[in-house]
């Protein structure tokens, strides 16, 4: 969640109807076709075909951008999704439309006054400002199917009100319907990630993200967890009925702005911090924060990190698989067939792919950069290159990639995996990265017995 524009804007400007909304995601292809018509013309007019495509790629994702962030439901979930993965597109597509991106993470069109006090009515009854002594019906923060009031609840207490968006939940599932349709135009914009799974895994957790009393019991065990933690701060649930919950209110910088604003000093904090909730939850909570992109994340005044939005969780009673902290230290140790084997077992590798282990190896060790050095600095030039490498057809790890499987029980696994490491080279963040693996990923405490050097195939 985070902060909205200042201005309110009316139903008009938020497209409910299928009709309207199907219609603006459609349009999206044609445009993409009419501009790469318009870039071959320009080509045979001399232009470089560099140059060319660099513009088709900038016109074409500030399109897809613009047109998510105004339909909120499953298109805004979207793009907030692939903009963690801002850092991977190349610079001279990045740069005309970073700020846009941000905005998209950062901000939706807030509901009207009416609307809001029709939802708080229908959800918490009709004398439900007796709950409140101040009750603010201007949001202060939205995301894709819910937006945030600042309140005072009748004890005192400063507290957050998130309220669901009426409809939301048909406009989700009809909005991840469609876009599931258009994954190769999204996929092309960033190249190595599975689009189609991705989607796979946003719309079987559509249903929990809806209820909001799943929400709020995983928050509870979440702020149960941390209660007095020296590092993080999750917010205690106050109260939930229906599609309202009512929790304790917290200040702090979005790390977006952390992104943007943040001295060296405050963005290695940010990204150890981030990095380390996402690895010691699924041991603290047997459950792990799903929704990895910077608006649920605040850098509070007194150094630590607040986490906010738990809808989308990832039940791991066991805590993670030991078998990924296993697989990192047969890597960087070089035993590529064990690597295989072991990949095999946990399902990447489908029993009738026959793959070469030093190819496989060759293809993975380069991710394991930023843990062979006492400490590393994630950069948005380093995942570009990772980007590159295994994106580019030409590439033999191209054709490696597409030999790996990914099994559904890793599917949020990954996607937080990723969608952090995307986060992680926003921010530009140094820091221990081997030692914070070892202190809370399963199985990985062998990896300190190992040597700091580059790993090599």
């Amino acid at each position: 969640m985070a902060h909205v524009n200042d201005a309110p804007r009316g139903p008009a400007d938020i497209p409910i109807r299928a009709v309207t909304r199907g219609a603006k995601l459609a349009a999206l292809p044609l445009g993409m076709a009419g501009r790469a018509t318009l870039g071959l013309g320009k080509r045979i007019g001399g232009k470089p075909a560099e140059m060319v495509t660099a513009e088709i790629q900038a016109r074409t994702a500030e399109q897809i951008f613009k047109t998510l962030g105004e339909l909120k439901g499953g298109a805004m979930k979207f793009g907030q999704a692939l903009s963690v993965f801002e850092a991977a597109l190349p610079e001279a597509v990045v740069a005309p439309y970073r700020a846009a991106l941000v905005k998209l993470q950062e901000a939706a069109p807030p509901l009207p006054a009416r609307v809001v006090t029709e939802v708080m009515q229908k959800n918490l009854g009709p004398a439900w400002r007796e709950l409140f002594t101040e009750f603010d019906t201007k949001a202060v923060a939205a995301a894709s199917i819910g937006q945030v009031h600042r309140a005072m609840w009748s004890d005192g207490r400063d507290v957050a009100v998130k309220i669901q968006y009426p409809g939301a939940g048909e406009a989700l599932l009809g909005d991840l319907n469609q876009i599931s349709r258009l994954a190769r135009l999204f996929g092309s914009l960033v190249p190595g990630l599975d689009i189609k799974a991705l989607m796979v895994e946003l719309k079987a957790r559509v249903a929990e993200e809806l209820d909001y009393a799943l929400e709020a019991d995983s928050q509870r065990a979440f702020a149960a967890a941390f209660a007095g933690d020296p590092d993080f701060c999750v917010p205690q649930v106050v109260h939930q009925s229906g599609n309202v919950i009512v929790t304790e209110w917290i200040d702090g910088t979005p790390l977006s702005k952390v992104i943007t604003d943040g001295d060296q000093e405050t963005r290695n904090r940010a990204g150890v911090l981030y990095h380390r909730f996402h690895m010691s939850s699924p041991t603290r909570v047997g459950k792990l924060h799903a929704d990895p992109h910077p608006g649920n994340f605040r850098m509070l005044a007194d150094g630590r990190l607040g986490v906010l939005d738990f809808g989308a969780v990832n039940h791991l009673p066991e805590g993670i698989p030991p078998a990924i902290g296993v697989l990192l230290g047969q890597a960087l140790r070089g035993e590529a067939q064990a690597v295989v084997d072991g990949l095999r077992a946990e399902g990447f590798l489908k029993p009738s792919i026959n793959l070469d282990a030093d190819k496989a190896l060759a293809y993975l060790l380069p991710f394991l950069e930023p843990i062979t050095a006492v400490d590393f600095q994630f950069s948005r030039a380093w995942l570009r290159a990772q980007g590159q490498r295994i994106g580019d057809p030409r590439s033999p790890n191209y054709s490696t990639g597409l030999q790996f499987n990914l099994p559904p029980r890793y599917l949020l696994l990954h996607r937080v995996w990723l969608g952090s490491i995307g986060v992680l080279c926003q921010l530009e963040a140094a820091g221990p990265w081997r030692q914070e693996l070892a202190d809370w990923l399963p199985g990985a405490k062998s990896l300190l017995n190992l040597p700091f050097e580059p790993p090599t195939p």
